[in-house]
């Protein structure tokens, strides 16, 4: 194995040699396996062990293992210990969703940290069944039957050629140590009743399922790479970016044959699984939208617009301004007041212009504490250049601002009244005149 092992490292990964290498060790077989071939192919290393306290005594002895490993190996090695259950707990997912999202997250550190150029992991063949079974029976597309990547951005898994089988040999012929966790062998696990219940029968119907296996992902790879191609060229049609957010084209995606499949293809990374709900969309009233756990898809006139759903829901409804400030920080934007003089502009009739970020008001025609607040339904404002007022909802229609544009609006004001739809329009009423004495300059940064 360990020739095969150098043969395909040179062949699919000579790019790690001389790189700072990271491998996550379990103390388990496989992962103890993966390092005794890098140790005697002269690849440098360090171990990384997270100790996720599920199994008390065990866990602790499988963390001093994997500390006498790396000392034998003579590598560096980190250990972190979580509070997986409590984490699991507090963020609504399963025991094995939290680990891999603990352990992932302080491997992720560890690289950013002491720089290292990848991430080695010891997932095998039969993983790759494993994972492709679990996909399959729950539903998937094309994405999830292509199989665990062997090179995924600064994550390498070098041992997927390779069986279960030929893992344990190797071990054993190497006279090599690990530790077992005995919940491998549980099937309350989905995961592991795919192992010890399905696999076994489905390798008596077919001897050769794994190398039958490789071959079926390997052409699916081949199609999905069509695929790839056809939506990267497809998106330049039907996407447009508008800041953060994307626009889907509505008429465009109809136009195409199966926009239920392209929708899927344009979005599964996304995180939806409603897929009939935002096939619906296409044909819904504005206002629709559809939600997956980080974005949201809202159907907006002749667009499907995407945003990302905050972390964070902004609480922040009005804050007051007491009194001419540099810099004032509401909800990730910036408005900078500061007193100017309309002789000393770079061009003298600059402030009788209008500006999206940046507005010139009379500083006599205003009172503190000024206000920033979210718009409201019956809001209206003097639209600078205009005669008369008009309500906010009317403007926004006018200047085909989408529903996402409109929830993000800000107003400045004085008193009841509104000086700037913040990034938008001026107020007519609070324009510099011949007859201004005292002038505000006010800029949004962003």
């Amino acid at each position: 194995m360990l020739q095969k092992f150098q043969q395909h490292i040179k062949k699919s990964f000579s790019f790690l040699k001389d790189k700072n290498l990271l491998v996550a060790v379990s103390g388990g077989k496989d992962s103890v396996v993966l390092s005794d071939l890098l140790y005697k192919s002269d690849f440098p290393f360090s171990i990384a062990h997270c100790n996720f306290n599920l199994r008390g005594k065990e866990s602790d002895k499988d963390e001093k293992f994997v500390i006498d490993l790396a000392r034998q190996y003579q590598q560096k090695y980190f250990v972190k210990h979580f509070d997986t259950a409590e984490y699991a707990s507090h963020n609504n997912i399963s025991i094995q969703m939290a680990a891999r999202d603990l352990r992932y997250d302080w491997f992720e550190k560890l690289i950013q940290e002491y720089h290292y150029n990848y991430l080695l992991t010891a997932h095998h063949a039969d993983d790759d069944l494993e994972t492709f079974l679990i996909n399959f029976t729950r539903g998937t597309g094309l994405e999830g039957l292509t199989g665990i990547p062997q090179i995924n951005n600064n994550k390498i898994r070098p041992l997927l050629l390779f069986s279960r089988e030929e893992i344990e040999n190797y071990a054993k012929e190497q006279n090599l140590s690990w530790r077992e966790d005995r919940s491998n062998a549980e099937t309350k696990y989905f995961r592991n009743q795919l192992r010890h219940e399905v696999i076994p029968v489905l390798k008596q119907i077919n001897p050769n399922l794994l190398n039958s296996f490789l071959q079926t992902i390997d052409n699916l790879q081949g199609s999905r790479t069509i695929i790839s191609d056809r939506i990267t060229k497809i998106k330049d049609e039907v996407i447009s970016t508008d800041g953060k957010n994307s626009k889907f084209k509505i008429q465009n995606l109809k136009s195409l044959n199966n926009p239920k499949a392209y929708l899927f293809e344009l979005l599964n990374t996304y995180g939806f699984t409603e897929w009939n709900d935002i096939y619906d969309l296409l044909s819904a009233q504005s206002g629709k939208q559809v939600f997956s756990k980080t974005h949201r898809l809202l159907k907006d006139r002749n667009y499907l617009l995407l945003s990302k759903i905050p972390k964070e829901i902004d609480s922040l409804k009005k804050i007051e301004i007491s009194e001419i400030q540099k810099e004032l920080v509401i909800n990730g934007f910036t408005i900078q007041i500061e007193k100017t003089n309309k002789y000393l502009l770079k061009n003298e009739n600059s402030y009788k212009k209008d500006s999206n970020h940046i507005i010139f008001v009379d500083e006599g025609k205003i009172k503190f504490p000024l206000i920033v607040r979210k718009w409201e339904i019956g809001d209206y404002f003097y639209p600078f250049g205009m005669q008369g007022k008009k309500k906010l909802s009317k403007y926004f229609k006018d200047e085909k601002l989408s529903i996402l544009d409109k929830e993000n609006i800000w107003l400045l004001c004085t008193g009841n009244e509104i000086i700037w739809v913040i990034n938008n329009r001026l107020d007519d009423r609070f324009k510099i005149t011949d007859r201004t004495k005292n002038i505000l300059k006010i800029e949004l940064k962003t």
